[in-house]
């Protein structure tokens, strides 16, 4: 069993940055696949980016690549999401995700793959 609780989303302008941190518990969380999501009010859950447990590959939505920024600390457990450059659009309930199943080299960006999700953290992006 692997529990996560995501930290760091608040209310900012439009251009800023913010640094989205994901606690795990439970698990292996070094040979886990990490994920975040987000899901803005009326739409459904989205990819965002992820990062495989082997060689630490990185995958990005379109959306977001060159500006947000995935990494992990395998030591304190923790995988983080930088955001840069923020767009009303983006407000969101951003989500981390687990997929333990997932191979070394990859990713997955489908949510039916993730096994455990945290509670999320609110990101308001103000015009």
């Amino acid at each position: 069993q692997v529990q996560l609780v995501e930290s760091g989303g608040r209310l900012v302008q439009a251009g800023a940055s913010l640094r989205l941190s994901c606690g795990a518990s439970g698990g292996t969380f070094i040979r886990t696949a990490m994920a975040w999501f987000r899901q803005a009010p009326g739409k459904e859950r989205e990819f965002v980016a992820g990062i495989a447990w082997g060689e630490d590959t990185t995958y990005y939505d379109d959306s977001v690549k060159g500006r947000f920024t995935i990494s992990r600390d395998n030591a304190k457990k923790t995988v983080y999401l930088e955001t840069n450059n923020l767009k009303p659009e983006e407000t969101a309930v951003y989500y981390c995700a687990a997929d333990p199943g997932a191979p070394g080299y990859f990713v997955s960006r489908r949510l039916e793959e993730y096994d455990y999700w945290g509670q999320g953290t609110q990101v308001t992006v103000s015009s």
